[in-house]
C-alpha cells in the first residue's frame, strides 16, 4: 500500500507520546491526526510506503528519524523536457477553453520555434520557465494572444493571471500555526505587492537587498511577524522574485515574470493596502463603533433611567457621527485608487509605445530582427499593464477568485471606484489618443468587464483611429466587444495598415455597420474580403458613407463584388479604389453597375492601369448619374487624345469633373493640391519607377501650359506647382 499525504504544512501533528498515543491496530477508532502520526512512526502498517509533500518551512515537523529520504522538486532541469512541455501544451486542441480547430499546425510550429529561440537568448524568461507553472502561464498567454477568435466574457489577461495564482495558492495559509491564519496570497499582496508598486511608481524592475528589507519592514516587525516572514522567504519568495541574470546586476532581484510585478502592484492598490495611517484608523474605528452600536440599545435603556431625557439625543448623535465620519475618511481610498488608475492609464510618457498586447507578445516570443548590443542602454521601463490589471481585478469574476485566495474586494468598493474614475476616464478619452494608446484604452475597458461603465465611456468616442496597430483576431474581438456595449454611430473608424483579413472583417462586422467613414487602406484585402464588404454595404442597417479601400489587391473579382454592392447601397457617397489593381475589366464592371446607384458623389479610380476605353466609359456613365460629380483618373494609362476628351468636360454642361492632371487649359487645376497630397501619402507604397514616369509627364504638361499663358499670376501658380512636383521627383531619385 502507498499512502500519499499532500500538504503536511496544513496539519499540526504532535509526535510526542504524551500528545499522540501509540496505535498499531487499523481497526481502532482514533482521530485522523493520530492515524497520520502512527503511520509516519511506522507503528501502524509498518510495511506500507508513504510519500509526504510539504513546503520547505514544514519539513522539520516530522522528526528526521521517521524520514527515509528527502527530495526537492525544483522544476525542469532539462531544457528538452521544457520544450516538450511547450510542444504538447500548444498542440492541444481547445486548450484554455478555446476552439483551436482553425489554427494550422504551421502556425503552432512557428510559435514553438520563436518561443525556443527567445528562451535561448533571453536568460531571465528561461530561468522563469524552470518552474512548470510558469510554463503553463506562458502557454495560456500564447493561446490567448494567437488562438482567440471570439472573446468569451471570462477570457481576459487579468483572468489568466488570477487563475494562475489560484492554481498555485488556492486554500493556502502562510503558516497554520500562526493565530492570524493569514492566507498566503493576502500576505504576498501586502509585502511583494508593496515592492511591486514602489517599483512601478519609480519605473524600475531590479531590486536590491536594501529595497527588500525596506518593503518587508524587517526592523519594525514583532516576533510573530518575523516568523511569518521566515516562512514566506523559505516557501514563496523564490516563486515571485529571482536573482537577476543580466551582466552587472548579479546581486539584484527581479520578478520571475515581468508582468507579475504589474499585477501584484495593481492588487496592492485595489486591496487598499496603499493607505495612510488616518485611513487605516478610520476603517478600523468605523467597524468597531459599528459593532458597539448594535448593543447600544441595551446600554441606553439602562442609562435612561438615571440621566435626564435631554441627554439622550446627544448620545445618539455621537454614535451616528463617528461611523459616518470614519467611513467617509476610509472612503477617500476609493478616490485615490480611481485617481491612480486613471493617471496611469493616460500617462503621457508611455505614449507611442507598442500596445500592451504586442509588448506581451514580444516578451514571450522575442522581437524579430537584430538584437540590442549588450553595451547599449536599455529603453525606459514601460508599465502599461498596471492600470489595465487594476481594472481587470475589479471585474466580478476575478474578485470572486481573489475572495477564495483571501483577498476580499467588496462589490460596493468596486462600484465606488468605478464611479470615482468614470469622469476622469471619459474626459481623458475625449482628448484623442495615439492609436496604440487607444488600443490599450479599449483593452482596459474589456478587462474591466463592466458593461455599463464601458457603454458610458465609449459613447463619447466618435472617432476611432487605430491606424498601424496590428489587429490580431484577439484585438478585433476586443474592439467588437467594447464597441458592442452601445449602438451609437461612429463618425470615423481608421483601420489603415492594420493587417486586416477576411476573418477580421467578419469579427468587426457589427462595428463596421455603424461607421460613417471607414478607412481600410493598405490591408491586403483581396476578393474574399470584398465579398464581406459587399454584404456590409447591402445590410439594411449600414450607415457607411465614405469607404476608402486604396492600396488593396481588390482585382477584377473584388470589383465584381463591390459593383454589386454599389447597385443597391443607399448610404455610400464617397468610394476610393485608388491603386487596387482593377484594370480595364474591373472599371468596366463598376461602370455597368454604377447606373443603378443613386447616391454616390465621388469615385476614385486613380492608378489602376485604365486605358482610354475604360476611363471614357466610366465618365459617360458618370455624366448620366444623378449625384456623381467627381471621378479621379490620375496616374492611369490614358493617351493624349483621351486626356483631351476628358479635359473638354465641363461641370455646368456635363455634370461631372474628371481629375486626370494638374492643369486646366492655361490655368492650374483647382484640385492640384488634392492630387499631389494623395501621391505624397502613397509614395512609400507605389512602384517608384512608374510613379517617376507619371510625375515626369505631369511636369512636362505643367511647363507646356505655363509657356502658353501670358498671365503673370497664372505663371506664378504654375511655378509653385512645378516646384512641388520637382521635390517629389528629387525624393524618388534619392530613394528617400
Amino acid at each position: 500500500v502507498l499512502f500519499i499525504l499532500n500538504g503536511l504544512e496544513r496539519l499540526n501533528l504532535d509526535f510526542r507520546l504524551a500528545g499522540t498515543e501509540l496505535c498499531c491496530d487499523p481497526n481502532e477508532p482514533v482521530p485522523p491526526s493520530a492515524i497520520v502520526v502512527n503511520l509516519l512512526r511506522k507503528y501502524l502498517l509498518p510495511e506500507a510506503s508513504i510519500i509526504v509533500t510539504t513546503r520547505p518551512s514544514a519539513v522539520r515537523r516530522i522528526p528526521g528519524k521517521y524520514v527515509g529520504r528527502y527530495a526537492e522538486i525544483c522544476g525542469f532541469s532539462d531544457t528538452n523536457l521544457q520544450k516538450l512541455y511547450f510542444q504538447m501544451r500548444l498542440s492541444q486542441p481547445g486548450c484554455s477553453g478555446e476552439d483551436n480547430v482553425g489554427s494550422s499546425s504551421g502556425e503552432q510550429d512557428n510559435l514553438l520555434e520563436m518561443l525556443s529561440r527567445n528562451l535561448e537568448r533571453h536568460n531571465q524568461i528561461a530561468a522563469a520557465c524552470f518552474l512548470p507553472s510558469y510554463c503553463w502561464l506562458v502557454c495560456t498567454t500564447l493561446h490567448f494572444l494567437y488562438f482567440t477568435r471570439t472573446v468569451p466574457p471570462s477570457q481576459t489577461l487579468t483572468g489568466i493571471y488570477t487563475s494562475f495564482l489560484r492554481l498555485n495558492f488556492s486554500g493556502e495559509v502562510l503558516d497554520s500555526t500562526d493565530p492570524t491564519n493569514i492566507s498566503m496570497m493576502k500576505y504576498v499582496a501586502k509585502t511583494v505587492g508593496k515592492l511591486a508598486y514602489e517599483g512601478v511608481m519609480s519605473r524600475k524592475t531590479c531590486f536590491s537587498e536594501d529595497d527588500l528589507q525596506q518593503c518587508f519592514e524587517v526592523e519594525m516587525k514583532t516576533e510573530s511577524e518575523l516568523n511569518l516572514l521566515e516562512v514566506f522567504r523559505s516557501d514563496v519568495f523564490r516563486f515571485f522574485l529571482t536573482p537577476c541574470v543580466q551582466p552587472g546586476k548579479e546581486h539584484t532581484f527581479v520578478f520571475t515574470i515581468p508582468a507579475m510585478q504589474e499585477y501584484l502592484a495593481a492588487l496592492y492598490v485595489v486591496l487598499g493596502e496603499k493607505k495612510t495611517l488616518a485611513h487605516r484608523l478610520g476603517k478600523e474605528l468605523s467597524e468597531v463603533i459599528g459593532k458597539v452600536s448594535e448593543d447600544v440599545a441595551v446600554v441606553l435603556s439602562i442609562i435612561s433611567k438615571v440621566l435626564p431625557l435631554r441627554f439622550l439625543p446627544v448620545l445618539f448623535n455621537l454614535l451616528k457621527i463617528f461611523p459616518r465620519y470614519f467611513s467617509r475618511l476610509s472612503g477617500k481610498d476609493r478616490d485615490a485608487i480611481a485617481h491612480t488608475m486613471a493617471e496611469e492609464l493616460f500617462k503621457e510618457e508611455d505614449y507611442y509605445n507598442d500596445d500592451v498586447l504586442d509588448q506581451i507578445n514580444f516578451s514571450i516570443l522575442g522581437v524579430e530582427g537584430p538584437m540590442r548590443h549588450p553595451d547599449e542602454a536599455p529603453d525606459d521601463e514601460v508599465f502599461e499593464l498596471f492600470p489595465i490589471f487594476m481594472g481587470g481585478i475589479l471585474s466580478r469574476r476575478n474578485r470572486a477568485i481573489l475572495e477564495q485566495l483571501g483577498c476580499s474586494i467588496k462589490n460596493l468598493a468596486a462600484f465606488e471606484i468605478a464611479k470615482a474614475m468614470k469622469k476622469t476616464v471619459i474626459r481623458n478619452s475625449r482628448k484623442g489618443l495615439p492609436p496604440s494608446e487607444l488600443m490599450d484604452y479599449l483593452f482596459f475597458l474589456h478587462e474591466f468587464q463592466n458593461e455599463r461603465f464601458t457603454a458610458e465611456a465609449i459613447r463619447s468616442l466618435r472617432t476611432v483611429n487605430l491606424s498601424s496597430v496590428k489587429m490580431t483576431p484577439l484585438k478585433c474581438s476586443v474592439l467588437a466587444s467594447v464597441m458592442g456595449t452601445t449602438c451609437h454611430e461612429v463618425e470615423e473608424l481608421n483601420l489603415t495598415s492594420c493587417n486586416l483579413d477576411t476573418s477580421s472583417l467578419r469579427i468587426l462586422f457589427p462595428v463596421l455597420l455603424r461607421c460613417k467613414a471607414l478607412h481600410l487602406q493598405l490591408n491586403s484585402l483581396g476578393s474574399d474580403a470584398c465579398k464581406e464588404i459587399r454584404d456590409l454595404l447591402l445590410h439594411d442597417k449600414c450607415v457607411v458613407s465614405n469607404l476608402r479601400l486604396a492600396n488593396n489587391p481588390v482585382g477584377e473579382q473584388g470589383a465584381q463584388y463591390l459593383a454589386e454592392a454599389l447597385a443597391d447601397n443607399r448610404s455610400l457617397t464617397h468610394l476610393s479604389l485608388l491603386h487596387t489593381a482593377l484594370g480595364d475589366q474591373g472599371a468596366e464592371i463598376i461602370a455597368q453597375h454604377l447606373a443603378k446607384n443613386q447616391h454616390l458623389q465621388e469615385l476614385n479610380l486613380g492608378y489602376n492601369s485604365l486605358t482610354d476605353t475604360a476611363a471614357l466609359h466610366v465618365v459617360e456613365v458618370a455624366k448620366k448619374h444623378a449625384t456623381l460629380d467627381k471621378v479621379h483618373l490620375y496616374f492611369n494609362d490614358i493617351s493624349e487624345d483621351g486626356k483631351r476628351a476628358l479635359h473638354s468636360l465641363r461641370m455646368d454642361r456635363d455634370g461631372v469633373r474628371a481629375l486626370v492632371f494638374l492643369t486646366a487649359g492655361t490655368d492650374v487645376s483647382d484640385y492640384w493640391s488634392n492630387i499631389l497630397n494623395v501621391v505624397q501619402k502613397n509614395l512609400p507604397f507605389w512602384d517608384r519607377e512608374r510613379v517617376r514616369q507619371h510625375l515626369a509627364l505631369i511636369l512636362q504638361d505643367l511647363e507646356s501650359s505655363r509657356r502658353q499663358t501670358a498671365n503673370p499670376w497664372r505663371k506664378a501658380k504654375f511655378l509653385r506647382v512645378e516646384s512641388e512636383v520637382k521635390k517629389m521627383l528629387g525624393k524618388l531619385q534619392h530613394g528617400n
